[in-house]
């Protein structure tokens, strides 16, 4: 099922992805008195009642949104923790004068740092060396807690494209990367949440990110250092993954930071930001 949110006169509303158009969950439900989760917090804790019910949903609904005129919100819009991991591609290591990491070097954003499909960015005025980074975004479905790799993909909900947009000057001024990424704006995901059964394999999906029409970046997630059942099962062991809490995965290369001739990101731009078989992420900044 594929999953959109998108912002309304009483708040965000979930939309299921058709062909047709776009089904307003909450509109149908009420219109039929169906006990459905009408958020997407509220559909990743039912579990599968809940896309039971959503299928209801699907089956009674006589009118559809078109995609064109919504206003979307993030994929995820109230996360409990947001945990990017760093130096996951080993050509991203090499361009960036990193070592290769003997485990997984992860780092915080927060709900602040949350920004929808086709949303603007305005990066704080301390920095002039914005990048982008495509991702892979992962959305943990259920409680997690000293889980093994193998079973580890069990606990994913869905996937979803981010940018982890970085402010370099700020991430590299100390040993600790958050100043330079968990800046307010600087995690846009979306515009879809693809569940997890619509991917048949997270560890080979391609990844594309373009600025201004110009591909920068062309990878495949199969080339990730620590694959995403890995981080999962790892990071579980310090600390319990809830419902909705959201993994990105690490970026390939091709940033800014990796080029000879380093021209920042700059009011205007536009960055596209892709992975196969979910949907492009666009934003631009201002």
């Amino acid at each position: 099922m594929k999953f959109v949110s998108f912002q309304s006169v009483d708040g965000i509303r979930l939309g299921i992805v058709t062909e047709n158009g776009i089904v307003d969950v909450r509109t149908v439900a009420e219109k039929n008195s169906i006990n459905a989760p009408i958020t997407i917090e509220e559909v990743i804790a039912a579990g599968d009642d809940g896309l039971y019910q959503l299928q209801q949903v699907l089956s009674l609904a006589e009118d559809v949104i078109e995609e064109a005129t919504i206003t979307y919100a993030p994929a995820i819009h109230c996360p409990g923790k947001i945990i990017c991991s760093g130096a996951n591609y080993r050509a991203h290591v090499a361009e960036a004068n990193l070592n290769i990491p003997e485990f997984p070097i992860y780092f915080p954003k927060y709900q602040s740092s949350l920004a929808a499909h086709n949303e603007d960015i305005v990066p704080p005025s301390i920095t002039e060396q914005v990048d982008y980074e495509v991702e892979l975004v992962a959305v943990i479905g259920k409680q997690a807690k000293n889980i093994s790799q193998e079973d580890a993909l069990d606990y994913v909900f869905g996937y979803t494209v981010g940018n982890d947009l970085s402010a370099r000057e700020l991430q590299f001024r100390g040993p600790q990367w958050m100043f330079g990424k968990a800046i307010d704006k600087f995690a846009p995901i979306g515009p879809y949440l693809l569940t997890a059964d619509e991917i048949a394999d997270p560890q080979d999906l391609d990844l594309k990110c373009w600025v201004n029409g110009e591909l920068r970046q062309s990878s495949n997630t199969q080339h990730m250092i620590f694959p995403i059942a890995e981080m999962i099962s790892d990071l579980s062991k310090i600390m319990t993954l809830e419902p909705g809490d959201v993994l990105f995965t690490g970026t390939p290369e091709g940033v800014i930071l990796g080029r000879e001739e380093k021209i920042w990101l700059k009011a205007g731009d536009e960055i596209v930001c892709e992975v196969e078989g979910i949907g492009s992420l666009v934003n631009r900044l201002a």
